[in-house]
């Protein structure tokens, strides 16, 4: 059993959880570093926000912003924000480095003069110098006070505080007022080279100057704000948030007049769009294609929007649409026969038919005022492989799954038809683009069915042993190849008889023709569909934190592989031995079977039977979401249990309600495999620490996780973790993050696969709004574009 969790005191910065099922990103407050050359590399695509020039916005308008829900608290700090929460805080509140279209922070003129590291001897010192327009609404000039306040209540040495992020805080030994009344000094008792990322968003002292104020007093209002906009008020009866320009803004006026944030859940987007209740909204991909549609078949930019893989152009779209020569016919013969029943039932259908496609067309003429914006968001969707107990205990049997993957195919599945880069990520700990980009994924290896077959065989999963009890010898051991030749021999005998052999072993199934189950079908077996599942079919309970004696030789070599793919070619926690035989070209040493293991022959039709070992199956159980929002995320669980499937390894399918998903089986264990996403950062070692810690055993015996839902760590990954927090030269915390990342891969606890699409529908005449990428909205320029000027040549209709 796992605890998640944090012991008092050692609480750190809480990551959002992005789930693919959800329609809106959660975006975290993002900062980092802002020098050096980015030498990222992977595929990226630009912001699409029809960047306008202020003097072409029009000033004044309201723009109807769709939301998920309505904010819980206006305190970013508190475990229940969301990503409404930051959204709307953007527009309210300081934020001293916003990042650029590039991922990379800038210092906001807005708030600070300067920002840097004045001292590191025998202390690290950073001095702010403010801007000296900066007040809040209420006409107090932001100062020292303000970041002393905001440093205490997040210290972590008061607990009255209810906070959720106290990374980097705690280094802090005091705050003091420089020079003058614009100059903050920040004294650290420990080196913090994520120094950047504090402050962001700033409140006043008047919400985190005592416990009842931040616990309480900013959740539902924020009485003092300095943006752009100031907070009107919150509307729960319309689920609305109300924001207007703010009169004390000393930078460039908002063109908006009012900001409204409106809760409208992701399946409820396109009624919206098309009665005109917003005019910004995330949505899916089948509402990207409507509006496509609407629009001839044509994104934003006036090409077309592809609709899948060699798709050659516009898919026909609604009531009828998929109803071909042949069935119309069909229809008007029944209509026009002899059995006036038929005859009236055909002609009801019609008319329902009829009705339903004017209704339609009504909805697409509304969505022609709309425009789909396309990119990449800032956050990645990941297979997770826990190995806290069962099968996947085994780093051989994770290491199995990451090599029986065809990320490029899952890749191609999702960002393909949207004409969005379609390119496996690399890398945990950044996205491509960002300087700390490296594709470490040759630590663990690429696609290998016959090294994903022989490592199964390694570690004991054969299909001999999905029937029979183990006399105790290990798989690929001598006796062990006595025993297949033995068999081999019988084999040849009954097939010269004329018996069919291996029948006993089962046969695996190719997944033609399964059925779809329904959500409260419970598990769905792929490769079994006529036996139950077994939800822990190895049985007892093995900690990860110990691997198997017999995987030690193999997780050195990957690791000391790891330490080569990182560029630093040491390893302190690695043996120096690994057998020449076992490097192969092409992939990692570790990643392979050692020399000698061969891969369980094929049966004759190329597909594979199942495997097990002591009497027991080889079946994980795979939990996915069941919402109307998560096709895309099923349909990915699909492939990859083909893929799995192809190597012998059965998946029982579990389909499971959203709102239990992650709290119910991702968060407390109840999984071998899940996917879900995390939103990027400019701060791996701040931010990525809690979700690769290695998991501590508590005093009750279970497992100290953080956000670590794999419950895969080592020792090592913590110390580089450690050491780059620590470190104030960018470059070297940069390479100590990317030998962290290497052996995070060669940990097999998580197989990133892709950056996740961001699809935003825009009303057509705004500017400086949609997919924003990397990128943090400049709220005070978003509006209207301005009517054409009189004698421009307007636009043909076509």
């Amino acid at each position: 059993m796992s605890h998640v969790g944090v012991p008092r005191g050692a609480a750190r910065k809480r990551r959002s959880l992005a789930l693919l099922t959800t329609g809106v990103l959660t975006l975290p407050v993002l900062a980092g570093c802002s020098s050096g050359d980015s030498g990222a590399s992977g595929a990226t695509a630009p912001q699409d926000i029809a960047v306008a020039a202020r003097n072409l916005v029009a000033e004044g308008g309201t723009v109807n912003w769709a939301v998920d829900a309505l904010p819980t608290t206006l305190n970013a700090f508190q475990a229940d924000a969301d990503s409404t929460t930051t959204r709307i805080t953007g527009a309210l509140l300081p934020t001293l480095f916003p990042l650029d279209a590039k991922g990379m922070p800038q210092l906001n003129p807005d708030y600070l003069e300067s920002a840097k590291v004045v001292e590191t001897e025998p202390r690290q010192v950073v001095l702010y110098r403010l801007n000296q327009q900066a007040v809040w609404s209420d006409g107090r000039e932001i100062g020292a006070a303000d970041f002393v306040a905001q440093w205490r209540a997040l210290s972590g040495k008061d607990t009255a505080f209810w906070t959720a992020r106290n990374a980097g805080y705690e280094r802090i030994e005091k705050i003091e007022r420089g020079a003058g009344d614009l100059e903050v000094r920040v004294t650290f008792a420990k080196p913090y080279a994520d120094w950047r990322s504090l402050f962001s968003p700033l409140y006043p002292k008047d919400v985190t100057g005592s416990p009842d104020a931040f616990n309480d007093g900013a959740r539902t209002t924020l009485k003092a704000t300095a943006g752009p906009f100031r907070l009107r008020g919150v509307d729960k009866k319309t689920g609305e948030v109300t924001l207007v320009r703010n009169p004390r803004w000393w930078g460039s006026p908002a063109r908006l007049d009012s900001l409204v944030f409106r809760a409208v859940a992701p399946q409820n987007r396109t009624e919206a769009l098309t009665a005109g209740k917003v005019d910004v909204a995330d949505i899916d991909a089948a509402a990207a294609h409507r509006i496509a549609q609407a629009a001839g078949g044509k994104g934003a930019d006036g090409k077309p929007l592809a609709q899948g893989p060699g798709a050659q152009g516009p898919v026909a779209q609604g009531p009828g649409a998929q109803e071909g020569p042949a069935a119309a016919l069909r229809s008007w013969a029944v209509v026009h026969g002899s059995d006036a029943k038929a005859a009236a039932a055909a002609l009801a259908a019609r008319e329902k038919n009829r009705a339903a496609a004017e209704a339609y067309a009504t909805e697409q003429a509304g969505l022609r005022a709309y425009a789909v914006r396309k990119s990449l968001e800032p956050a990645y969707t990941q297979l997770a492989l826990n190995g806290e107990s069962g099968p996947l205990a085994d780093d051989r049997v994770r290491r199995a799954v990451a090599r029986a993957l065809n990320r490029q195919e899952l890749v191609d599945t999702v960002l393909g038809p949207l004409g969005l880069p379609a390119q496996p990520l690399g890398s945990h700990l950044a996205l491509a683009g960002q300087p700390a980009y490296k594709d470490s994924s040759d630590a663990l290896g690429g696609q290998d069915t016959e090294e994903a077959q022989a490592l199964l065989a390694d570690a004991g999963w054969t299909p001999e042993g999905a029937v029979k009890k183990s006399d105790g010898t290990k798989a690929g051991s001598e006796a062990g190849k006595k025993e297949t030749g033995k068999k081999d021999a019988e084999k040849k005998d009954a097939e010269k008889k004329g018996t069919k052999a291996g029948a006993a072993d089962g046969k695996a199934g190719d997944g033609a023709g399964r059925r779809e189950p329904d959500a409260d079908d419970g598990p769905h077996i792929v490769g079994d569909d006529n036996k139950p599942g077994d939800g822990d079919p190895v049985g007892g309970v093995t900690h990860v934190l110990a691997p198997a004696p017999a995987a030690a030789f193999h997780s050195s070599a990957l690791l000391r592989q790891a330490g080569h793919l990182s560029a630093s070619g040491t390893s302190e926690d690695v043996p120096s031995g690994v057998a020449a035989q076992d490097q192969r070209p092409g992939g990692a040493a570790g990643a392979y079977a050692p020399a000698g293991t061969a891969a369980p022959a094929r049966v004759p039709d190329g597909r594979r039977g199942p495997l097990g070992k002591d009497g027991k199956p080889l079946t994980l159980r795979f939990v996915l979401p069941s919402g109307p929002g998560s096709e895309p995320l099923r349909s990915v669980g699909d492939k990859i249990s083909a893929m799995l499937e192809a190597v012998g390894i059965r998946t029982a399918i579990t389909k499971v309600s959203d709102e239990s998903y992650f709290k119910d089986h991702v968060a407390s264990g109840d999984y071998d495999l899940a996917l879900y996403s995390w939103p990027a950062t400019a701060y791996p070692a701040t931010d990525d620490r809690p979700i690769f810690a290695k998991p501590v055993p508590a005093t009750d015996g279970s497992l100290l996780v953080e956000q670590n839902y794999t419950r895969v760590g080592t020792d090592h990954i913590d110390q580089l973790f450690d050491q780059a927090l620590s470190e104030l030269d960018e470059d070297t915390a940069q390479d100590l993050m990317k030998q962290a990342d290497a052996r995070i891969w060669a940990a097999a606890g998580s197989i990133p696969l892709y950056q996740r699409p961001q699809l935003v529908a825009t009303d057509r005449k705004l500017a400086n709004v949609g997919a924003f990428g990397f990128g943090a909205p400049r709220y005070q320029d978003i509006g209207f574009k301005k009517p054409q000027a009189a004698g421009a040549p307007a636009n043909k209709k076509k």
